[in-house]
């Protein structure tokens, strides 16, 4: 099964569902009979169910353990990265904090050609410490950086006047929010020097919390459901996709909508990714 899949799913928690509607959930041990590979793993009370996942080539890891001090935990996430970029496999990260992020990319030392990051998300996540930690989520970014990657942000709409004057000094480029919202999504976006490969980052608060209430930081003023998807469609053409993640999801107990929302992003992003690799 492991040769026939194109993208394979780590998910940060220990909790593994079997389906895509949470209404519809059932405990961990009621799913337990079934295989594996039957079902993909995407967050706690939350699975995309897939038919026939050898036809839509997508696998899931075991859950990663992220018990323990930050840099072990990112630690071991790289080795898992490693091996699937190893294996030519799209990896698909799902958490918790924006952190993981930093962890994933530690698995692309061995690919031979430049990465560049393009980041979805309300806050730029350049800050070299917060609250006394470099592993905090508003540090993700400049983490990234650290590794020598490009990057590129989408959605910013939030952050501070250090931060503005590290991407200025840092010729980091953007597309903010604001742009976006008085000039909407242009045809092209990413400059022509950035590199053909790309790691996609997607903080869930990139939306608008209208869309988007279920995460930690919501910020207004964010994207809408379909200037998300043309900024994919339009970034995501004519590169090579290696991997992606999608994280800061805080469900919000009986209210699914978010939930279903970023399952769908998530599948929705593999379908690009898989669209563009077929053109």
């Amino acid at each position: 099964m492991l040769e026939l899949c194109r993208f394979y799913v780590i998910q940060k928690t220990a909790i593994f569902i079997g389906y895509l509607n949470p209404l519809n959930a059932r405990r961990n041990d009621d799913i337990t009979h079934f295989p594996q590979w039957e079902y993909i793993a995407v967050m706690p009370s939350l699975c995309i169910k897939d038919q026939r996942p050898r036809y839509a080539k997508i696998c899931s890891h075991a859950p990663l353990d992220c018990e323990g001090l930050p840099e072990i935990v990112l630690g071991e996430l790289s080795e898992q990265a490693k091996d699937l970029v190893g294996w030519r496999k799209i990896p698909v990260i799902l958490g918790g904090e924006h952190t993981i992020t930093a962890g994933a990319l530690g698995g692309f030392g061995l690919f031979k050609r430049p990465v560049g990051v393009v980041q979805f998300d309300a806050h730029a996540d350049l800050r070299d410490t917060y609250e006394g930690s470099p592993y905090n989520h508003a540090c993700s970014m400049r983490r990234v950086l650290d590794y020598g990657f490009d990057l590129f942000q989408i959605g910013v709409r939030s952050l501070s006047l250090d931060e503005a004057v590290f991407r200025r000094d840092h010729q980091i480029g953007h597309l903010d929010a604001m742009d976006i919202a008085g000039n909407g999504v242009p045809s092209s976006i990413l400059p022509d020097d950035f590199p053909m490969n790309i790691y996609i980052s997607i903080d869930v608060d990139c939306l608008d919390p209208s869309l988007m209430p279920a995460t930690g930081t919501p910020e207004p003023g964010g994207l809408t459901w379909f200037q998300m998807a043309e900024a994919l469609e339009t970034i995501i053409s004519g590169r090579n996709v290696v991997g992606f993640d999608v994280v800061e999801l805080a469900p919000i107990p009986g209210f699914h909508s978010a939930e279903f929302t970023v399952a769908r992003l998530i599948y929705n992003t593999m379908g690009v990714i898989s669209r563009n690799l077929q053109a």
